[in-house]
Formats: C-alpha cells, sequence, structure tokens
C-alpha cells in the first residue's frame, strides 16, 4: 500500500511536471564550506567578486532564506545526506579525527543503517560520486566506520575534514579508499578537476545514465590559503592580507564553480542538470580559536554566526538552477532547507521514501514561487551553540528559540547543569537531556526581522503559545529518538 502511494504521488507530479516524465535530471550539489550568507556579490558582498555564481543566481532561483541542517559541518552534512534532522543519526557537533583522547566525541559518527541520498537514487538507476570534504566520521578510510563507498558513492575522492596543511597543495586526499599523496594546486580546483574527469568518463561509457555529484569544497575554512594573483587583486581594499586572503579564497571557489559549469554546458549536461549550491553553515568567527585569523566571513544582515542558532549559523546562500524547469532571473524567500533534497530527489527519481520520519519536505512547488507543504516546520537541535538557546523551529513567518534548563550559561563557567558543552550526547547524561526542558524562549517575526533585533514573546499578536508549543513537542519527540552513544573506553 505504501508503495502505491508513493508511486501515484510521483505519477501526479508528472502530471503537473511534464518535462520530469521525460528524462531523469542529473543531480549536482556544490556545498561550500563556512561560506557567509554575506559572502557573495549576489548576495550583497561589496568587495568579493563571485561572477559565475552569480551567472549562476540570474540563470536559476536566488533563495534568500535557505537554511542548512545545523550551524556546523558534520550534523550539517549527515542530515543533508539522510534528509533527517542529524541528532536522529547521533552527529550533534563537528567531527574529530579519531585520537583515543578524542574517544567520547569521535565515537559519534553516520551509522551504516542510515539511508542516504545516493542509496535511494541508485535504486532509480543513477550513477553517483562525491568530490571534496566528507566529515561525517573521524575513523576516515578504515573499515572501523562507514565511508562515502559505504553510503553509496560509486566514486569518491575525499578528505575527513580539512585538506591539509592547508587549500594549497593538499596531501590528505582519498580516492576509493586509496591514499592520492601530495597534489599540486588549490583544493577547490583539484576536487572540480576529480569532478569533470569522472563526467567526462561517464559520458564516454553511459551517456543516457543519470548522475548524482556532491561536491563538497573546503573553502573558505581555515586554514585559508588563496591563489597570489587573486590575493593582489583585493590588498588594496581589504584590511590586511589575511582578510585579502579571505576575499581571495571565496573568489577561487567562484572560479572552480564556474569551471565546473562550463565543462556541464560542454558535455552537454547543463539543460537537464538541476544545479544547487549552498553553504554547510554560518561564517566562522574571526579569531575564535588562534588559527582563525583569515575567518573574515560575514552573514550580512543575520544574527549570529557558525555555531549559533541565531539566523547566521544556518540561513545560508542558496541558489538553485534547472533550465529544463525553472525561470531564471528569480528571488525567492521562501523558506527551503538541505533536510529537503533527499524527499525531493525521491520524487524526482521515483524512488520511494525510506520508511523512517524526514523532517524535509519536497521543495519543487518553490521552483514556481509555491510553498512547500511541510508536515512538520524546520527545526534544529544544537547543545553547543554559543548563544543560551540552543532549539530553534521556524513556521512560516515565525521563529522561536528556546533555552534547555541544564546547560551551562554563555560566557561562565559556572554550570548550572551537567549537559556539558562540546561533550557529545551519551548514555551519561541520557537521562538528564530526556528530562530536561525550556526555561526561556525567544519569538521572532522573521520574515520582516530578518537580523531578530525584535524579540516578541511577550507581545499579544504574536502566536507565542502555538510556537512553544509546537517546539516542545519537537524536542519531546526528538530527545526519544536520537542516539545516545556509549563513550565507555
Amino acid at each position: 500500500m505504501k508503495l502505491q502511494y508513493v508511486t501515484l504521488s510521483f505519477v501526479i507530479g508528472l502530471l503537473a511536471y511534464p518535462s520530469l516524465a521525460q528524462e531523469k535530471p542529473n543531480i549536482l550539489i556544490i556545498l561550500c564550506d563556512d561560506l557567509g550568507y554575506g559572502d557573495l556579490a549576489c548576495f550583497g558582498h561589496p568587495e568579493i567578486k563571485t561572477p559565475h555564481i552569480d551567472q549562476l543566481a540570474r540563470e536559476g532561483i536566488r533563495f534568500t532564506s535557505f537554511y542548512s541542517a545545523a550551524p556546523v559541518c558534520s550534523p550539517s552534512r549527515v542530515g543533508l545526506l539522510t534528509g533527517r534532522t542529524p541528532n536522529r543519526a547521533g552527529v550533534y557537533d563537528w567531527i574529530p579525527e579519531y585520537r583515543q583522547e578524542h574517544h567520547a566525541r569521535a565515537i559519534a559518527h553516520m551509522r551504516a543503517d542510515e539511508v542516504t541520498i545516493p542509496q535511494l537514487l541508485k535504486q532509480a538507476g543513477y550513477t553517483t560520486m562525491m568530490s571534496g570534504k566528507w566529515h561525517c566520521n573521524s575513523k576516515f578510510n578504515p573499515p572501523d566506520q562507514p565511508q562515502p563507498g559505504d553510503a553509496s558513492f560509486d566514486h569518491w575522492f575525499a578528505t575527513q575534514n580539512n585538506a591539509a596543511p592547508s587549500h594549497e597543495n593538499p596531501y590528505n586526499f582519498v580516492r576509493n579508499g586509496e591514499e592520492v599523496g601530495p597534489l599540486q594546486g588549490y583544493s577547490c580546483g583539484i576536487v572540480v578537476d576529480e569532478v569533470i574527469t569522472w563526467l567526462r568518463k561517464h559520458k564516454e561509457k553511459s551517456p543516457s545514465q543519470p548522475w548524482f555529484t556532491y561536491v563538497t569544497y573546503h573553502e573558505p575554512h581555515e586554514p585559508v590559503a588563496s591563489p597570489k594573483n587573486l590575493v593582489q587583486q583585493y590588498l588594496p581594499k581589504a584590511l590586511n592580507e589575511d582578510q585579502a586572503q579571505y576575499f581571495a579564497n571565496v573568489t577561487n571557489l567562484d572560479v572552480a564553480t564556474g569551471k565546473l559549469l562550463d565543462a556541464l554546458d560542454q558535455l552537454g549536461y547543463a539543460q537537464n542538470t538541476l544545479v544547487i549550491f549552498t553553504s554547510d553553515n554560518g561564517p566562522e568567527t574571526l579569531y575564535r580559536y588562534p588559527n582563525a585569523n583569515r575567518s573574515y566571513g560575514t552573514t550580512g544582515p543575520l544574527r549570529g554566526m557558525k555555531l549559533h542558532i541565531h539566523e547566521g549559523g544556518y540561513r545560508v546562500p542558496g541558489i538553485i538552477r534547472w533550465p529544463a524547469r525553472i525561470k531564471a532571473g528569480q528571488t525567492l524567500d521562501i523558506p527551503v532547507c538541505s533536510l529537503d533534497f533527499l524527499p525531493t530527489f525521491c520524487d524526482l527519481a521515483g524512488v520511494e521514501r525510506p520508511k523512517r520520519l524526514l523532517d524535509g519536505a519536497n521543495f519543487l512547488p518553490a521552483l514556481e514561487g509555491k510553498p512547500i507543504q511541510r508536515e512538520r516546520p524546520l527545526a534544529w537541535c544544537y547543545y553547543n551553540a554559543l548563544n543560551d538557546s540552543r532549539v530553534s523551529l521556524r513556521d512560516g513567518s515565525w521563529k522561536i528559540l528556546g533555552r534547555l534548563k541544564g546547560l551551562l550559561e554563555v560566557d561562565s563557567d559556572k554550570p548550572v547543569g551537567e549537559i556539558e558543552r562540546g561533550i557529545v550526547v551519551n548514555k551519561d547524561n541520557e537521562a538528564l537531556v530526556k528530562s530536561t526542558g525550556f526555561d526561556r524562549y525567544e519569538v521572532y517575526y522573521v520574515s520582516k526581522d530578518i537580523s531578530e533585533k525584535q524579540e516578541l514573546s511577550s507581545n499579544s499578536d504574536a502566536p507565542v503559545e502555538a510556537l512553544t508549543s509546537k517546539l516542545n513537542d519537537f524536542y519531546k519527540q526528538l530527545v526519544h529518538e536520537q542516539i545516545y552513544w556509549d563513550v565507555s573506553p
């Protein structure tokens, strides 16, 4: 009965969108690392030049309310690949490379029983590849934890986390389980060259087979390194060389993106390829840690940065282009999230969605300027947030944030409970996590108040009761479904 329902839904989708009946689209996700909402020229940056990405926006839709699945890298990527709030997969924060002293944090990873986008698309005849930053496990490349190939990528070229020693001449890439060794060039260019080589081979061997490609730049995450000629262009306008390096870093990923988009044109793929360009989370805060000296990213008008659950933590640049289906030159404020990718791609490919709770929804109506029909509001839970509130929810034009009892206060060494900042949710703190609730709320009419300046929890015209009820329902359900790791040695 379930399969019949999904098949009928897909047929209805074909009737609504006749072009889908002709040919399954190729799908290309381009994911930047720590790119801020205000870091692109087409999103208002006054100095950084991004002509290729700007052109991508002119040829498609620029979404001004586009969200990542989390305000930090590893959970954001796990959420994107699974269509589920990453807590449900047990990934709560960035994952360090495994060492014994990191055990309590590094034990977390995207487990083998998670259902991923490439796994589902392969059922519909797609071939799949990824190139770039993986960051869904701590034990990268040994069989102890699932690797990109286990997530159903037919071809993968990746690093565990950052390119090392920096974006320039990295040495830590692995291709299909084999260490590659030192490479020449800059990471974004190397990542794109791998994709183009793979696409050319695929075109020769299987020209009619649809493909899914997941391109995950390391830029502009630290340690930032950029081509000298681009740095020189920005020195006259930058505050210092470090800022010029950051500006050049964003321009360099723009150059790589342009090269990839040109290859799609040359190979005849551009017309029927759904391209999504976005970021894993908001920008890093300058000098938050000693080596963040080139983190000059900006959230533009948004409040907060990476690691915050105000808008700046997870509202990110979002561009979608699909010439065969969508009208060019649009700017839309419809909320879309990376959690929406998996259910949308399933419906596009005619694949039954996984029989588990999904937090995303089909975003296809947004491509025609229509609201997305969501079974539940978009919501985020990040226990290690740098702001007081750790759980948030967007419902239409409204947003609510909740502060959990029993968490460390911001800017205070005095604990108010035992859920320690920086520790993965585990068997030891499970009871506290499940029993805690909210002791304070923030409410914003975020569709108009993009900067979250006017707090409305005491405003009688705001739907505070309904929002608090939805936030509490989300959290109560989540804490009984999320993974509690066993951190015993």
